[in-house]
């Protein structure tokens, strides 16, 4: 069962998106990730500016990213992220994305996220004000 519900939102392909073969670049969809859990984590309270004035905050360990159906130029894409697991120091992030014109999966992935002091760039316990945000959060 997912800590989190699921933030979702659509976002319009631009041109520097695609690369030479005619459709979004590989390395793009980790940008759209990334940005995926920015937004989720600003939703439920979570913020950049918030981390930096604790002085922890999440970094990733791992990405996994499946590239299923390829996303062309001028499309439209629906992002969908939420938090699977929160143990400890470590946190685990699902991501689906969908092409708006006919609903099919082009992208699913995961991100293992470590939260650490930015001090000490070591790994520190996730705060349990972090999970119950994420938790009761509902969009």
């Amino acid at each position: 069962m997912a800590i989190s519900k699921a933030l979702e939102y659509e976002h319009a392909v631009t041109p520097d998106e695609i690369d030479g073969l005619g459709h979004v670049n590989n390395q793009v969809y980790l940008d759209w990730f990334m940005d995926a859990a920015t937004r989720h984590s600003a939703a439920v309270g979570w913020d950049i500016g918030k981390l930096i004035a604790l002085g922890e905050g999440w970094v990733v360990r791992r990405h996994e990213i499946d590239y299923l159906l390829p996303v062309l130029p001028g499309e439209t894409v629906r992002l969908r992220t939420w938090v699977e697991t929160a143990e400890r120091a470590s946190s685990g992030r699902h991501y689906e994305i969908f092409r708006v014109s006919d609903g099919k999966k082009v992208c699913e992935g995961r991100t293992m996220w470590v939260w650490i002091n930015f001090k000490t760039g070591r790994p520190a316990r996730i705060p349990q004000a972090v999970i119950n945000d994420f938790a009761a959060w509902a969009p």
